[in-house]
């Protein structure tokens, strides 16, 4: 694939905990410059980006990385991210509740997050490296019944990302409207390219930028 077919599956991503603005400014404007489908930011940078960046389409992330605050805290996240501009939602789920067999839970979780966001897109974390194959199963039914937009693969940091497996196993499970988002653990463009023919919509990534530029079309 041309590089500029790629870019716009990326969610140019910068979610380190010592991200500082200079690095997120020089991220938005990567994103802009190579047209990729968003940037993908910590929360407290939003409100900044939209001021600075009025076109940008910018994803958040909610309950990040552990999944394990209080849905009404992960409401409280969201609806404050979509009133400072946030266009996309990234949640990580109660994985403890999937652990204990409790998916109306999660899928209560998922539904009133989705109810928060409106018409903005939902993607659901399932932090794939911490799921039995069972687990991943169940969840590809509880995202698709939760009306959910998206089901996505890790945070990025976990014990593993996104194996072309797991995005096999989410393309035979998903329901029909939901899309797939691998993140985490990508290292080439054959990556890129592999996930992108395995039915991602989406890939989260910090390195699409570098990896992409190194390499001639």
């Amino acid at each position: 694939m041309r590089n500029e077919e790629i870019y716009p599956y990326i969610d140019h991503t910068l979610l380190k905990p010592t991200a500082t603005w200079e690095q997120i400014e020089t991220l938005c404007q990567e994103a802009l410059t190579y047209h990729t489908a968003s940037v993908c930011i910590p929360p407290s940078y939003v409100k900044r980006v939209r001021e600075a960046f009025a076109d940008l389409n910018i994803c958040t992330v909610i309950g990040f990385p552990n999944g394990y605050q209080t849905t009404e805290v992960k409401e409280f996240e969201t609806k404050q991210a979509i009133a400072q501009g946030a266009d996309e939602i990234d949640m990580v789920i109660n994985q403890g509740d999937v652990k204990d067999g409790n998916f109306v839970k999660v899928k209560e979780e998922i539904e009133r997050l989705k109810q928060a966001c409106g018409s903005k897109i939902l993607k659901v974390i399932i932090e794939t490296c911490n799921l039995t194959e069972g687990e991943k199963i169940a969840m590809c039914q509880v995202v698709t019944e939760a009306g959910a937009d998206y089901i996505k693969t890790s945070t990025g940091f976990g014990a593993a990302g996104a194996t072309f497996e797991d995005i096999r196993l989410f393309a035979d499970m998903i329901g029909e409207g939901v899309k797939m988002k691998a993140a985490g653990g990508v290292s080439s463009k054959e990556d890129l390219e592999t996930f992108i023919s395995l039915g991602c919509a989406r890939i989260g990534t910090s390195s699409a930028v570098r990896l992409l530029t190194a390499q001639n079309d």
